[in-house]
């Protein structure tokens, strides 16, 4: 991968993750970092999916992909503010 190919999907999980953070409700007490790495898997599983249900190529902007990734997203932090919640504030 080129550095502009990590930059890029750096961006795009930032992109994505803050998507997802805003989607659920509450403050979200997981690091930025986690955000862009939920963000950058919910892409990749985001399009795969789009992709097998026929929707990843579409005329303009593909929103159905980026609703997708955004919900995937939305999951993953869902999940992982949970997890990371009763891990690191338990005291």
């Amino acid at each position: 991968m080129t550095v502009g190919g990590i930059i890029s999907a750096l961006v795009v999980g930032l992109i994505i993750g803050a998507l997802g953070r805003l989607v659920v409700p509450g403050k979200q007490n997981i690091p930025i970092w986690l955000t862009i790495v939920i963000g950058i898997v919910a892409a990749l599983i985001g399009t795969a999916i789009a992709g097998a249900i026929g929707v990843a190529n579409t005329s303009g902007i593909d929103w159905i992909e980026l609703a997708i990734q955004v919900v995937l997203a939305a999951a993953g932090v869902w999940l992982v503010a949970g997890m990371y919640g009763r891990r690191h504030h338990h005291v």
